[in-house]
């Protein structure tokens, strides 16, 4: 069992290492509220983990960071600035089961599509953004699938494709919605690899998670959320039984991996 540790959320909004500001975000759905009064700093070249129950506003968060939704009230700001003016900046890499694989395309074709927010969609990609293609492909392990059909991969080969997509941008910030899901225990271990490596390489990087268990193997930081925070900070200090039964409800075991 873990041992439980006193962790509570203490933001310092605006700092010079804070790479994603949220300042007491809120947003209401059909006069539901989802995300509750949210703040927190995410610093820069940290990978935090993002966990919670079903309907606990984690989809709304990265749509919010990602500038998707305007805020009920409050702010995210990503180096100071709105999420819009810092789009250039953001990586994401969405659900699979979101994304139609059958589109008779190839892996260099999604990867370059990265690259139309700056080239606009009247401009076809060039020499050098297929230099820039092939580049990301290498990072991600995928260049000798340059012409394989998206659709003829597996889980995790897909989902190598969309973050070289979104390291083409050279995002500062990626962010990744349940990324492992649907992937086996290999392509899961060789993603975790490629960003813990984009995260030592300075990036700052977020992802929706499931999986309890894997929590304290893969990230530096937690967000424990349930409409609310329930508490951030490092793992080791808040992924506690007690924040998890407050989170997830007092049935919840958690035992070491």
């Amino acid at each position: 069992m873990i041992d439980a540790t006193e962790a509570t959320v203490k933001p310092s909004i605006g700092t010079s290492t804070t790479a994603i500001a949220i300042d007491h975000l809120t947003v209401i759905y059909r006069d539901r509220v989802v995300l509750d009064d949210l703040t927190l700093d995410i610093p820069v070249g940290e990978l935090t983990g993002v966990v919670g129950p079903n309907g606990a506003g984690k989809t709304t968060l990265l749509k919010a960071i990602l500038g998707l939704l305007k805020p009920d009230a409050g702010s995210v700001r990503i180096f100071g600035e709105t999420p819009r003016s810092r789009r250039s900046t953001i990586g994401y890499v969405p659900q699979r089961s979101g994304i139609d694989t059958d589109f008779p395309t190839t892996v260099e074709d999604v990867v370059l599509m990265g690259t139309y927010g700056s080239l606009g969609w009247f401009r076809r990609p060039g020499r050098a953004e297929r230099i820039r293609a092939r580049e990301a492909m290498e990072m991600v392990g995928m260049a000798e699938y340059a012409t394989r059909q998206i659709g003829k991969l597996s889980g995790g080969q897909q989902q190598r494709v969309f973050l070289a997509r979104a390291l083409i941008q050279d995002a500062k910030v990626l962010i990744l919605d349940e990324p492992f899901q649907g992937v086996d225990a290999r392509s899961e271990g060789e993603i975790v690899r490629i960003l813990r490596q984009l995260r030592d390489d300075g990036r700052t990087i977020v992802v929706v998670h499931h999986d309890l268990q894997t929590v304290p193997q893969y990230f530096d930081r937690v967000l424990l959320l349930k409409g609310r925070a329930i508490a951030f900070g490092p793992v080791s200090e808040v992924f506690t039984p007690a924040n998890l039964r407050e989170t997830y409800g007092d049935r919840m075991l958690v035992t070491e991996p």
